[in-house]
C-alpha cells in the first residue's frame, strides 16, 4: 500500500541513476556547482548501473578504459579494456573517495515529475520499496541510460517455445546455471556476441555463433606498453592524462577517416579481420559486413580472444536466418540443422528512455517522441532538465561528461543573470529532417526509433560530432553560440 503521508525534500539538483553517468555527473556538479545541493536516487539497492545488472560469462567493456573512466579519478591500470565487476569496483571507489557515495539513496525509483510553471520546480512522486516519497528540485538530471532494465527486446524466433534444452537472453544471465560440456548457440552477432563466445568456450563443448549479418571486429592489444611504460615512470596525473588524449584521437580519427574515405576504413578494417581468421572459416559471408565501418559499433577483442576461440575448433560462426527452432536446436532458412542444448539470445536491448518515468507540465503529460533532442542533452520544450546520454561510435562516458558539463554552464549562466530555467525551443520556421537518435544503425536500434525522440540535420539539433569539436562548444565556444535555440525564465518574485 502506497503511504499517503508524504514528507517533501527540496533540493537544487537531482540526478536519477547512480551509473557511470550519473556518477561523472555527481563530480562535476559538486566541482563546479559547490553550493548547489544534490541527490542521487537509485533505483537498485548497488552502484555501477549496467555493469551490476549484467552477468552473463566474460562480460567487459567495449571501450578502452583510459576515457571509459572518470578524468577524475584516472584508470591507472595498464588494461585496455575491463571485466564487468572491475568496472563495477572502480567506478563504486570512484564514489567512494569523492564523497559522492553519500549523496545517493538508494531503492529510490523516479515514478513521476511534474513541472509547476508557477513555482519554476520540479516535484518528483519517488517510490521507496512501496511507499511514495516527494522531492521537489530545481534542475534534473536524467542519468538513467537510454534502455530498460526491466524488459529485454522481444526478439521473434519462429518456434522458440519447442526448444528442449535451455532459453536465455543475456539481459537476465543464471548465475547458477553450469553450462559444462554443453553444445551453445548463441543468437547476434554483436559486442555481447563476441564477448561470449570466447568465454563460454572456456567450460562448453562447443560455442556457435548464429548471426543474420556480420559484425566489424577487430582485436586490441589486452595491455598498452605506452600505458605500462608510462604509469612506470611518471605521475600518475600526467601519464593518466595522456593515456586518455590517445584514446580520444584514436576513435576521432577513425570516424572521419570511415566518413572521407569510406572504401579505404572498410578494407582497412577487414584486411585487419581476415588476417586472424583459421584457414577453414571462410571471411565471405561470415565476416563481410552490409553496412559501413561506424554504422555501428565496431566490437574489439582484447588479446585476439575471440579469434583463438575459432581457431581451438570449439567456437564457430554460422550466418543465416532461422527457419525454426525444434526440440534438438535449430533449423536455418539454408537447411542447416544445429544441434544445441542451450539456446542465448544476445539480440540486443529494449531502449526506454528516462528510465520509464513520466515527466509533466502543469500536470499536463510529455511524450519525449515527440521532442526534439538538443545537444544531445536537453529535450524541446521541456524546462530544466538534461537526459545524460553518452557517444555511440566511442566512450560513452565522454558523452556523458559533456551533458554535465553543459548543465554546469547553464546554470553557472542563470545564477549570475537571477534566472529560473531553460528549455529549448524549436524556431517556428525551422524546417528539419528527422535524424535517428542515436545514429546508429544497429537493429535494436532501428527497432526503438519511434520511442526516442526526435533528431534534426542542422544547427544544435543535430546529434554529437566528437568530443573534441563538441568539448570546446560545451566549455569554450562563445556562450551566445551555445544557447542558441534555448529560452530563459527570469525567477519568480
Amino acid at each position: 500500500m502506497v503511504s499517503t503521508n508524504v514528507a517533501t525534500t527540496d533540493l537544487d539538483i537531482i540526478i536519477v541513476g547512480a551509473g557511470v553517468s550519473g556518477v561523472n555527473a555527481a563530480h562535476r556538479i559538486q566541482n563546479n556547482l559547490p553550493n548547489s545541493s544534490y541527490t542521487i536516487l537509485e533505483s537498485r539497492d548497488v552502484i555501477g548501473g549496467t555493469w551490476d545488472l549484467f552477468s552473463y560469462p566474460g562480460i567487459r567493456s567495449d571501450s578502452d578504459m583510459f576515457t571509459f573512466g572518470f578524468h577524475w579519478y584516472p584508470w591507472t591500470s595498464d588494461r585496455i579494456m575491463s571485466s564487468g565487476p572491475g568496472i563495477k569496483d572502480y567506478i563504486s571507489k570512484a564514489a567512494e573517495v569523492s564523497g559522492i557515495a553519500e549523496k545517493i539513496r538508494f531503492r529510490h525509483t523516479l515514478v513521476s515529475g511534474d513541472w509547476s510553471t508557477a513555482q519554476q520546480r520540479w516535484t518528483l512522486m519517488v517510490d521507496l520499496d512501496g511507499d511514495r516519497q516527494k522531492f521537489t528540485a530545481r534542475f534534473l538530471v536524467m542519468s538513467t541510460g537510454y534502455y530498460d532494465y526491466g524488459v529485454p527486446l522481444q526478439t521473434e524466433i519462429p518456434g522458440i517455445g519447442d526448444f528442449g534444452g535451455k532459453v536465455i537472453h543475456t539481459q537476465f544471465w543464471p548465475t547458477d546455471y553450469d553450462y559444462t560440456d554443453k553444445k551453445i548457440i548463441i543468437v547476434g552477432s554483436g559486442a555481447t556476441a563476441i564477448t561470449l563466445l570466447p568465454a563460454l568456450t572456456e567450460k562448453a563443448a562447443s560455442v556457435t555463433m548464429l548471426q543474420r549479418s556480420p559484425s566489424y571486429i577487430i582485436s586490441v592489444e589486452g595491455s598498452d606498453p605506452h600505458a605500462t611504460f608510462l604509469h612506470k615512470y611518471f605521475p600518475v596525473c600526467l601519464s593518466s592524462k595522456l593515456m586518455r588524449i590517445k584514446y580520444i584521437l584514436i576513435p576521432v580519427v577513425l570516424s572521419y577517416l570511415a566518413g572521407f574515405c569510406p572504401t579505404y576504413a572498410k578494407k582497412m578494417v577487414l584486411a585487419h579481420t581476415w588476417a586472424k581468421l583459421p584457414a577453414h572459416i571462410p571471411h565471405d559471408p561470415h565476416f563481410l559486413p552490409v553496412h559501413q565501418p561506424w554504422e555501428q559499433r565496431v566490437c574489439a577483442c582484447p588479446d585476439e580472444d575471440f579469434f583463438e576461440a575459432l581457431h581451438n575448433g570449439k567456437g564457430h560462426v554460422v550466418t543465416d536466418k532461422i527457419d525454426t527452432v525444434t526440440k534438438t536446436g535449430i533449423k536455418t532458412k539454408k537447411g542447416t540443422i544445429l544441434k544445441a542444448d542451450t539456446i542465448i539470445t544476445a539480440t540486443g536491448l529494449k531502449l526506454r528512455l528516462l528510465g520509464g518515468a513520466q515527466l509533466s507540465i502543469d500536470g499536463k503529460i510529455i511524450d519525449h517522441t515527440k521532442k526534439y533532442f538538443w545537444r544531445s542533452s536537453l529535450l524541446q520544450d521541456l524546462p530544466n532538465v538534461a537526459v545524460v546520454l553518452g557517444y555511440t561510435n566511442s566512450s560513452w562516458t565522454l558523452g556523458s561528461e559533456i551533458a554535465a558539463d553543459l548543465v554546469c554552464r547553464l546554470i553557472k549562466h542563470m545564477d549570475k543573470k537571477h534566472l529560473a530555467s531553460v528549455a529549448p525551443k524549436v524556431p517556428l520556421d525551422a524546417k528539419m529532417e528527422r535524424i535517428r537518435v542515436p545514429e546508429n544503425s544497429a537493429t535494436y536500434m532501428k527497432h526503438a526509433e519511434a520511442d526516442m525522440p526526435l533528431g534534426g540535420d542542422r544547427g544544435p539539433w543535430k546529434g554529437r560530432n566528437d568530443y573534441i569539436s563538441d568539448q570546446w562548444i560545451t566549455n569554450y565556444g562563445p556562450f551566445r553560440r551555445l544557447v542558441k535555440d534555448l529560452e530563459f525564465v527570469g525567477k519568480v518574485i
